[in-house]
């Protein structure tokens, strides 16, 4: 799929500062890579490399060379598969293997990492550092193996072996996109000489190089001159030096093949289809296929393990459900009797399973080509209002036609093209003879699948998709735009920690006042627990306030009255908050470690807080929110008769009637007294229970909204596999909460990136109960979302709902992989 540009629709942010202009896929299928032999040694102890990169299949092999000479197991800065991607430093000098790698995982497809490797064995102390995103990375030696080399050991980097970046004919060609190839020779410098923090979102991003040189054999590769594929045009060398790479099996021809692409990791309007991060096929949210060509082409695969030989993915990128989108795809091959293609939109609610991909993927709007008296033709298949259709549209499809989609979220309608000759006489851009419409709503993403009929490989389906990071076959209608961060629209809140924030910090016992700070806002709610010991949760607020200088608590473990410690949070600042001196073990015991998750109050940031007395009587109370509300917690204040934290959620089945409880392990019940109507922009619903309503009865109600960038409240359904579900959040996840909602025993969790900093997050607390945080392989968080990496009740029960609630670290807009 391609999408077209309209660079109207950039804000200020896509554009400002230093910008990155093209990339250069690596397709290890291909055996690209880059070649270049020093003419003399240079500095073979002191050294820099740098790289802006971005992953492709994340099974492509066990190792997989970014930088490094001929020679050695690894030869320099190396991606390899241990569990996950790691980025690792190896060498064999004189026979020895000196290997350190990172303890984080990287297997993030769906955006652009910043590495930097730093090398200065003339240092006593640590002669080896990784960095990624401007984030020094813990390093550890992998067992059986020697860690850093001795002092002033002279390494293969800068000998007048053969160097190579891409590829080593021992062990492996990288896959995915490299950009901003920076080689500083005698110097080891931070990733500050490459980067910096952006000062509006908090982002690491590129900046340009003003360093004192390059050295002997330094080099700066930006792959800007596509015009041939020679060491003075792709592989160029802009540093003034000369030292120039020679490419091997690039292509900068037109077409599937091109490797030239306008992927940045900068975005910025360009006048066409905008230069930003673009989509791709994601081996993330997939089912049984192979990725190829820089996640570009898609191969459905047939494994002995599935029920039914369906397979598919989705794009890394969600469209949004509003606006113009073109999409191209071409190369659409298989063989043998009874096989399909779907291409095209589906439901971002649609689970990625067998069965979808085997004719049953409703809501659906596209295209299904498949094998029919040995010629493959072209039907649309979908929902028009809600009811599938199928209508032949061309009568032969070769492999090497393209087929053109232009799709009117706004006003629900879908065009279809094969070279650019539009079914039924269709303009997109006048809005005319759309060739179907839908139910505006009922899809916003980009999908391929496949069905195979037969068990094996060798009849099998293979697409491949542009989402404009190259040129375009056809001339998209004008209006329709492309795919990419350029295009997305501004965030209404660019920098999360503004509005939402985890801070952690280490009790003294009392002996002096405790203060915590965040990112620079006042807390409306402070959500706060101890990690390494078993106390309560405590919720403190703005709104239920304080009395003789200490602010009243909840504990969401316990269905107790709210109460007045006699020690504890004092003060809510415009940085955070401030601890009384004096002893609460549950605030700050001394030694203990603690995390305070913290919400502003504001209807930017869809976070409300309500107090109301019950009636007994089904009633409005009104809230501040402005739209309505996707998550509401309702607790009862002045006694714990009839008392229990009652949890509305927008995702549970009937969520008028449906409600949790946060302190149980119960799934979803059914009362039509507790809530009795879904909530509405300006005012929520209590029925007569007395959890919510009880007569006289004091309550708060905490309030949130989904806010585009910044929150996401929704539920995803197990798989029971340790390649768990890919959950789109469209930004990269500072704070998860998730609860099984259709089965009991299993309690509520949450995991934040500030106790995690590096993948696997395996570090978890339990609001139901007063434990320590627990330690476990969980999830990777990612730059659009976070996927389950385990196999486990607590999340990941096959066929089991999970409904959950996340807060942004990054609009995916801004957003870095991780």
């Amino acid at each position: 799929m391609a999408f077209f540009h309209n660079s109207a629709i950039i804000g200020a942010s896509g554009q400002a500062g230093y910008q990155v202009e093209r990339s250069l896929r690596f397709n290890s299928v291909d055996s690209t890579y880059l070649e270049r032999t020093p003419a003399s040694a240079g500095n073979r102890k002191t050294w820099t490399y740098s790289c802006w990169l971005k992953l492709a299949s994340l099974t492509q092999g066990e190792r997989n060379i970014l930088f490094g000479p001929a020679g050695g197991e690894f030869g320099g800065v190396t991606i390899y598969q241990d569990g996950g991607l790691r980025f690792a430093h190896a060498w064999d000098p004189a026979g020895t293997d000196y290997i350190r790698e990172t303890v984080a995982l990287f297997r993030d497809p769906a955006a652009w990492y910043h590495v930097v490797w730093w090398c200065d064995t003339t240092q006593s102390g640590t002669r080896w550092r990784i960095y990624v995103n401007g984030v020094e990375q813990a390093l550890q030696t992998p067992g059986g193996n020697n860690g850093e080399p001795a002092q002033n050991t002279d390494l293969p980097i800068n000998s007048t072996n053969a160097h190579y970046l891409g590829g080593n004919f021992a062990y492996g060609h990288f896959s995915g996109y490299l950009t901003e190839i920076h080689f500083i020779d005698g110097q080891a410098l931070t990733p500050s000489s490459f980067g910096e923090y952006d000062t509006i979102t908090g982002v690491w991003k590129p900046k340009r190089y003003s360093g004192s040189g390059y050295g002997t054999n330094g080099f700066f590769l930006k792959f800007a001159d596509n015009s041939g594929t020679t060491a003075a045009t792709l592989g160029k060398d802009s540093s003034g030096n000369g030292n120039n790479w020679t490419p091997n099996n690039f292509s900068v021809t037109a077409g599937a093949g091109n490797d030239s692409m306008i992927d940045s990791c900068t975005s910025y309007a360009d006048g066409g289809n905008g230069r930003g991060n673009y989509a791709t096929l994601n081996p993330l949210d997939s089912l049984g296929g192979d990725f190829f060509n820089g996640n570009l082409e898609f191969a459905g695969t047939f494994a002995s393990v599935q029920s039914q030989n369906g397979h598919g993915c989705r794009s890394t990128l969600k469209v949004l459900p509003t606006g113009k989108w073109y999409v191209e795809a071409a190369n659409i091959t298989y063989s043998g009797s009874g096989n399909s293609c779907l291409l095209g939109f589906t439901s971002s609610t649609q689970a990625i399973t067998a069965t979808a991909f085997s004719g049953t993927l409703t809501p659906f709007i596209g295209v299904d080509a498949s094998v029919f008296s040995n010629r493959i033709t072209l039907s649309w298949v979908g929902v028009s209002g809600g009811t599938a259709n199928s209508t032949q549209l061309f009568a032969t499809y070769a492999s090497g036609d393209v087929v053109s989609f232009a799709i009117d979220f706004d006003a629900g309608k879908f065009w279809v093209a094969k070279n650019n000759t539009w079914y039924n006489s269709g303009n997109p851009a006048a809005g005319t003879n759309a060739t179907s419409t839908f139910t505006v709503g009922s899809v916003d993403w980009a999908f391929w699948g496949e069905y195979t009929a037969s068990s094996d490989n060798s009849n099998r389906s293979s697409v491949v998709a542009n989402f404009g990071q190259r040129a375009f076959a056809y001339t998209p209608p004008s209006g329709f735009k492309a795919l990419n961060t350029a295009n997305l629209p501004e965030p209404s809140i660019k920098k999360p920690s503004s509005y939402m924030d985890v801070s952690l910090y280490t009790g003294n016992g009392g002996s002096a006042v405790t203060t915590v700070t965040n990112s620079g806002f006042q807390p409306g709610l402070v959500w706060l627990k101890a990690r390494s010991s078993a106390y309560d949760h405590k919720l403190v607020d703005a709104v239920r306030g304080a009395s003789g200088g200490i602010y009243y608590d909840l504990q969401s473990n316990s269905t107790g009255a709210e109460s007045l410690p006699s020690a504890g949070i004092t003060s809510l600042t415009s940085t955070g908050f401030t601890i009384s001196a004096a002893t609460n073990n549950g605030y700050n015991g001394n030694g203990t470690t603690f995390v305070a998750w913290q919400w502003a109050e504001s209807a930017t940031s869809g976070f409300d807080i309500v107090t109301y007395t019950g009636t007994g009587s089904a009633t409005t109370i009104a809230h501040n929110l402005g739209v309505a509300p996707a998550m509401m917690i309702v607790k009862k204040r002045n006694t714990a008769t009839g008392s229990t934290w009652v949890v509305y959620h927008k995702s549970l089945t009937t969520p008028s009637t449906d409600y949790l409880r946060l302190e149980l392990t119960n799934a979803s019940a059914t009362a039509a007294s507790v809530f009795g109507a879904v909530p509405t922009s300006s005012v929520f619903t209590v029925g007569t229970d007395a959890a919510t309503n009880g007569n006289a009865d004091t309550f708060v109600a905490y309030l949130w909204s989904e806010v585009a960038g910044f929150s996401k409240f929704g539920s995803y359904t197990g798989n029971g596999s340790a390649d768990g579900p890919f959950v789109f959040c469209g930004f990269r996840p500072r704070w998860v909460m998730i609860k099984a909602s259709s089965f009991s025993g299993e309690s509520w969790y949450i995991f934040d990136t500030a106790r995690n900093t590096y993948n696997v997050i395996g570090v978890g607390l339990v609001p139901n109960l007063d434990i320590a945080e627990f330690s476990a392989t969980l999830l990777d968080v990612v730059s659009n979302g976070f996927k389950i990496r385990a196999v486990n009740t607590l999340h990941n029960t096959n066929g089991a709902t999970y409904i959950f609630a996340a807060y942004a670290e990054s609009p995916f807009k801004f957003a870095l992989a991780r």
